[in-house]
């Protein structure tokens, strides 16, 4: 005990990047405690506190961080220009000033993973848009990169060109939802009942969709995936039975299950990352890329049942029958991989 020396205490392993997006591009800057670069420069933390120290230091500081910050202003990769290095010693930290130049940005992508050697650190980012805070979020050892959409229209027209897309791709490469709106479609009946039915399951699951992205309701998805495929079986089944109580009620199934369904589609949504700044219009837009997506499989599955019932009226009442017992199967087999295997059978 009578020879121990003093320890250096590191108690704040963060960062701090605030960016503040001008007309004229976006002006940063990164702070960083002088204990994270001076274990990465493989010297002593408080003499870089020293100007004439981190200013013969500035070269290697900057090669450090250059390659665990990574910026993207509307898509493309850009490279900062690096200012000056100041002391902030009551932080016991380096804040080193960047500046991109471009037009007004539309959106600004972030990665950073500054100090990797410490598995806790983390860096907080700030976005400023004209020196007002907009958005805040926090990069750890596991974070990924994250965008930020500038409140302009260049920014809402970025969002809607980003989250289209994403709602278009996602319903049309989930077999389950496909499914179900074929189920819904076997029977026909016209394009007025089809339009009821669309608009139903429209409603239903963009009321539940707003509500899981805005985290008012967010059920488990160890509920949602089984209730999604018991859906798809009843659908199934309630076509065989039309057939004997000649009672169609599909657009009342579809409103019913779209609620679920919307749950569904929110679970993606929030693995895409849904931007606070711009939640409306990221909501509108993967919305109405799911539409979009819908109607291309409404289209084309109606305009082949169609061309069947006008040519064979007995091979499309066969069609539906045989369709409906695989609806219920794909259904079943769901239900039970996601009840009993949940991690695949």
């Amino acid at each position: 005990m009578l020879s121990a020396r003093v320890a250096a205490a590191h108690p704040a392993p963060f960062s701090y990047l605030d960016l503040d997006l001008q007309a004229d591009g976006i002006h940063g800057e990164l702070v960083m405690h002088v204990v994270d670069v001076a274990h990465d420069l493989g010297g002593d933390a408080e003499p870089l506190l020293d100007p004439a120290v981190h200013r013969r230091e500035r070269a290697r500081i900057v090669a450090l961080v250059t390659g665990r910050l990574r910026l993207r202003v509307d898509g493309v990769e850009a490279t900062p220009e690096w200012g000056a290095l100041t002391a902030v010693r009551d932080r016991h930290a380096l804040a080193l000033a960047f500046r991109i130049a471009s037009a007004r940005p539309a959106t600004v992508s972030v990665r950073a993973r500054l100090f990797p050697y410490d598995e806790f650190h983390q860096t907080f980012l700030n976005v400023y848009e004209d020196g007002a805070l907009r958005q805040q979020a926090v990069f750890s050892a596991s974070g990924g990169e994250r965008t930020y959409y500038a409140g302009s229209a260049q920014g809402r027209l970025a969002v809607v060109r980003t989250f289209v897309p994403a709602g278009i791709h996602h319903i049309l490469i989930g077999p389950d939802h496909i499914l179900f709106l074929v189920g819904l479609l076997l029977l026909g009946g016209g394009w007025w009942p089809l339009l009821r039915i669309v608009t139903a399951f429209t409603v239903g699951h963009s009321i539940t969709l707003s509500l899981a992205a805005l985290d008012l309701v967010a059920p488990p998805a160890q509920i949602i995936e089984p209730a999604i495929a018991l859906s798809i079986v009843f659908v199934g089944a309630d076509n065989l039975l039309v057939g004997a109580t000649g009672r169609d009620v599909r657009a009342w199934i579809a409103l019913a299950f779209g609620l679920v369904h919307g749950f569904g589609f929110a679970s993606v949504l929030r693995e895409f990352g849904l931007p606070r700044e711009a939640l409306g219009w990221s909501l509108f837009s993967f919305n109405l890329g799911v539409e979009i997506g819908q109607l291309l499989i409404v289209t084309a599955v109606a305009g082949v049942l169609a061309l069947v019932r006008q040519r064979n009226q007995a091979a499309a009442r066969r069609l539906a029958f045989a369709g409906s017992l695989v609806v219920m199967a794909a259904g079943a087999y769901w239900f039970v991989e996601r009840v009993f295997f949940p991690g695949g059978m």
